[in-house]
């Protein structure tokens, strides 16, 4: 009886051990698929430091202590933001009044855009993200009225994903109160998308963020 009680002990010991090493390598390969692909909305800035070195530290499951300090100073939904957004770029093709989102040089989706109007052209041309802001304010840029952010009539919607700016103009992407003015060269030069799609796009970029805007 003995040998029976401790061969039993040593089973369950084993089965216990094994359930621990199926729960730890679930846990990092849903890590590892939440960092690389899953578009999470940014919740503020993230560090250099932290996009650099996330990929390399939870892939080779290296430092832990380099671990802990990111995850006191970061959350993970701004690291695993901020590694997707690295590894995509827009391009913008004024012609065919679409965005194009890439990740890895590899076309996710497209979304049809208003460009600027004869005499606001919308610039062509290298970018970066510049800034992200949800509810924006809208300054009227000739007679310089202010629109509260919320406001039904506020021509913004609810998302802004600024790229250019000359210190006082800006030009971004950015919902609209005119959805039927989609696809139309009718702004001051900034990239007007339906509510539901700028919504879709704003997860998937971040401060940074490649935009090339070609006729």
């Amino acid at each position: 009886m003995p040998r029976d009680e401790s061969l039993q002990g040593s089973l369950m010991l084993i089965c216990f051990g094994t359930a621990v090493v199926l729960f730890s390598v679930s846990w990092r390969t849903s890590f590892s698929r939440l960092t690389l692909a899953s578009p999470i909305e940014s919740q503020g800035n993230v560090g250099n430091l932290a996009v650099r070195k996330l990929g390399d530290l939870w892939r080779n499951n290296r430092s832990s202590k380099f671990s802990r300090s990111i995850d006191r100073e970061y959350s993970v939904p701004q690291i695993a933001q901020a590694v997707f957004a690295r590894e995509s770029h827009l391009v913008v093709d004024l012609s065919d009044r679409l965005v194009y989102i890439y990740r890895n040089d590899r076309l996710q989706a497209s979304y049809p855009v208003a460009v600027g109007q004869l005499g606001w052209e919308t610039p062509t041309g290298s970018f970066q993200v510049l800034q992200m802001n949800q509810n924006p304010a809208w300054r009227q840029p000739i007679t310089g009225e202010v629109i509260p952010s919320g406001a039904n009539h506020n021509p913004l919607g609810d998302r802004w994903i600024g790229f250019w700016s000359d210190g006082r103009h800006q030009i971004g992407f950015h919902g609209t109160n005119e959805e039927h003015l989609i696809g139309q060269a009718v702004s001051h030069g900034c990239l007007r998308m339906r509510n539901q799609d700028i919504r879709m796009l704003y997860p998937l970029v971040a401060k940074g963020t490649l935009v090339l805007v070609r006729r």
